[in-house]
């Protein structure tokens, strides 16, 4: 795996197994919460087992940071609490440990953690990650801000050639913009773990009568940073009937044509995507989401896309 490269994840929800009792946990459903922070923990230690001897500023970054727990509820899935998770049961069966968590416990450590929350009660809650890691507090930085305003700023300052990072996307719905993706790939420093918001969000937005609302195209725009996606799901098709020929617009954005065009359009930012993002389902087996990878560091692309591919299979 190549030295050059910054990892900064960007995660909706950590979490611990234990003494919780009095904080407020992000909720959610299923074994894809599992899926995706056991593919995240692989790559994490992969990493830096493989920069230990480099001499790269180790960045790791949690966006969407959440409280600093979350819990798994078995049993069903609320899809409602996956947009907003305020709307969640408070009966939970398991507590799962979360990325910022993940992250802070890998060996060899990164040297520095950046967790953003807009929520400043929330922040509250994950400054105690300082006291619970009290060997690596110096080195954690809490951030009240908007998640695409901080990426974007970060993104633009100087010194990326010293410094490596890997960035994980996951946001709850559509908040993150393709300019924020953009400004990732253009550090060429960046390995981008992104949860996109396949079924939750996008597809629901793709009425099957292809009549969009203009401010949910706007939304669509600016997720997938084009406005070609409605002439890539949307067809004309003519049929024949009793009154003569009737046209109309035919949906073709199944999920894995969704999951086919975001690739597409990471290549065209990234100089390394990884070709089999992961959907993740929920108990009725419909993608929620989609984990993909992407690296920014023309160097170490092939390599970390390698990996990537490799824990993604599974």
């Amino acid at each position: 795996m190549d030295g050059e490269r910054i990892f900064v994840l960007v995660n909706a929800s950590q979490t611990e197994e234990a003494d919780v009792g009095n904080r407020e946990t992000l909720q959610y459903g299923g074994d894809w919460t599992v899926e995706k922070l056991e593919r995240v923990r692989k790559y994490l230690r992969a990493y830096t087992v493989a920069l230990k001897n480099q001499r790269f500023h180790l960045l790791y970054i949690d966006a969407f940071a959440g409280t600093g727990y979350c819990s798994l509820k078995r049993g069903g899935v609320d899809e409602r609490a996956l947009r907003l998770p305020e709307l969640a049961e408070p009966e939970t069966q398991e507590f799962l440990p979360g990325s910022a968590r993940i992250a802070l416990e890998v060996e060899p450590p990164f040297s520095e953690f950046i967790f953003i929350e807009k929520d400043s009660a929330k922040c509250a809650q994950l400054h105690e990650l300082e006291h619970e890691f009290a060997s690596k507090r110096d080195r954690i930085t809490v951030v009240s801000q908007d998640a695409n305003e901080y990426i974007g700023s970060l993104c633009q300052r100087s010194g990326w050639s010293g410094t490596r990072a890997v960035l994980f996307l996951d946001p709850y719905g559509m908040q993150v913009s393709w300019q924020t993706v953009r400004a990732v790939a253009e550090t060429q420093a960046i390995d981008l773990w992104y949860l996109f918001p396949l079924g939750v969000a996008v597809n629901r937005l793709m009425r099957k009568d292809g009549n969009i609302r203009a401010s949910e195209r706007r939304k669509l725009d600016d997720i997938f940073g084009a406005r070609d996606w409605y002439e890539a799901f949307y067809k004309p098709k003519t049929e024949l009937d009793l009154f003569g020929e009737e046209s109309f617009l035919e949906k073709q954005a199944t999920f894995k044509a969704i999951g086919e065009y975001l690739v597409a359009r990471l290549k065209t930012a990234f100089p390394g995507v990884a070709e089999n993002p992961l959907p993740l389902l929920n108990e009725r087996n419909v993608p929620l989401y989609l984990l993909c990878f992407a690296a920014a560091n023309k160097r170490g692309a092939p390599i970390a896309v390698k990996i990537a591919q490799h824990i993604l299979k599974g």
